[in-house]
């Protein structure tokens, strides 16, 4: 069992799950290689206690799930201000187990490039494979990774799209384990459609991913739009689990990147600048 140390990794906010998943009564649950215990009650409402301390755990209700931490974070949860939008979709995803290191599942999710070879005539096809230059930047006044000027035809962008569109992406990483992306709406002109991923590392190579959006559509059922999210995070699921080394390589040329990699390299860097090691391969030296 290995369990985080470092305090860049111990010091964040991590969601555990949803408000409506937890059951009444004790519950298991794991985050960064140490045992949780749940408690949800009528009186109290949920509690949370880590194996060995006595105390309860910090908790935060936000965007209708739990968070919690095994440290002291320097801020509170992000704030998200389109989730307090009345029109908004809000759409839970359910939770998806990985056995991948939780940062690489965050670097994904910052990938365009496997769009059209992953998610083939749904985010992506050929021969629309390439991933045309984008700005991205580490923005210190509120310490988040930022990816803008981002586009890429897809077929199918979202559930109620009905034909192909170059869709516009803004990527924001505002945890190193918590990342949204905003996108084109095909239902609005002027606002962006929300995909959130909420990492819950609950080993050093196993993570809960926890996918929610907030949407401005008001026809497709909530069923159809949490199946198409999870075709997409699923088709993902294989190929995380697959790439070597499982945990997160941050050493300078362990991995060769090229143009389309800019938001990894800059996640990665920040990572490093933070002294994140849990998920990486710092973790196992």
């Amino acid at each position: 069992m290995v369990q985080a140390k470092d305090k860049a990794s111990i010091d964040q906010w991590y969601v555990i799950d949803t408000e409506a998943q937890i059951p009444f009564g004790s519950s298991a649950n794991r985050l960064l290689g140490f045992d949780l215990k749940v408690v949800r009650s009528e009186a109290e409402g949920v509690t949370v206690y880590c194996a060995g301390r006595d105390e309860p755990l910090p908790i935060r209700q936000r965007f209708g799930f739990i968070w919690t931490t095994l440290g002291t974070p320097e801020r509170d949860v992000f704030p998200m201000p389109e989730a307090d939008e009345p029109d908004r979709r809000y759409v839970p995803c359910g939770v998806v187990s990985v056995k991948a290191s939780g940062l690489r599942i965050v670097e994904n999710f910052l990938d365009m490039a496997h769009f059209p070879f992953v998610h083939t005539d749904i985010l992506g096809s050929e021969p629309h494979t390439e991933v045309e230059h984008y700005n991205v930047e580490i923005r210190r006044d509120v310490d988040e990774v930022w990816a803008t000027n981002c586009q890429f035809f897809q077929p199918q962008a979202a559930l109620s799209a009905t034909e192909g569109i170059m869709t516009q992406y803004i990527y924001r990483v505002m945890t190193p384990f918590t990342t949204l992306l905003y996108k084109t709406c095909p239902n609005s002109a002027n606002r962006w459609d929300l995909i959130c991923l909420f990492v819950q590392p609950v080993d050093v190579d196993r993570c809960r991913a926890h996918p929610v959006m907030y949407l401005i559509d008001e026809v497709s059922t909530t069923s159809s739009l949490i199946e198409f999210q999870q075709l997409i995070f699923l088709q993902d699921r294989i190929i995380l689990e697959n790439q070597r080394p499982v945990l997160l390589p941050l050493e300078p040329r362990s991995e060769i990147p090229t143009r389309a990699d800019a938001s990894s390299i800059a996640y990665r860097r920040w990572l490093k600048e933070k002294g994140v090691t849990y998920g990486t391969s710092a973790q196992a030296a």
